[in-house]
């Protein structure tokens, strides 16, 4: 009579300790595991995974795209081609005032207010 007992109380301990488990895994959002132990996904989440995947498509455009004005936005502040000229020309010419440093200052043409 005892050896059925320790059986039936085994078996009822594993059941219990399989159904807490589910239980703790439903609360925190795991998938569940079914009676063999296999996973058993939630349902919806194939929806939610394309709904997921379509922004991460959208999102990956967009900073695509930014980083394309970037790059843009560099060569706008980075470009000295009309600056650069200027002072190349100016070293061409050996009778161009060389007294400053290329950036044409004319404070004494400045109006005095």
């Amino acid at each position: 009579m005892d050896r059925e007992i320790l059986v039936i109380l085994v078996v009822a301990a594993c059941l219990i300790g399989w159904l807490v488990n589910n239980w703790i895994r439903a609360r925190h959002g795991y998938d569940l595991e079914d009676s063999w132990g296999g996973k058993s996904s939630k349902k919806g989440s194939d929806a939610e995974a394309a709904k997921l995947r379509e922004e991460n498509l959208r999102l990956h455009e967009k900073l695509d795209a930014m980083q394309d004005r970037m790059i843009v936005l560099e060569k706008i502040v980075t470009d000295r081609g009309y600056s650069l000229s200027d002072e190349i020309e100016a070293l061409r010419d050996p009778s161009a005032d060389l007294s400053d440093s290329g950036v044409p200052l004319d404070t004494g043409k400045r109006e005095r207010v």
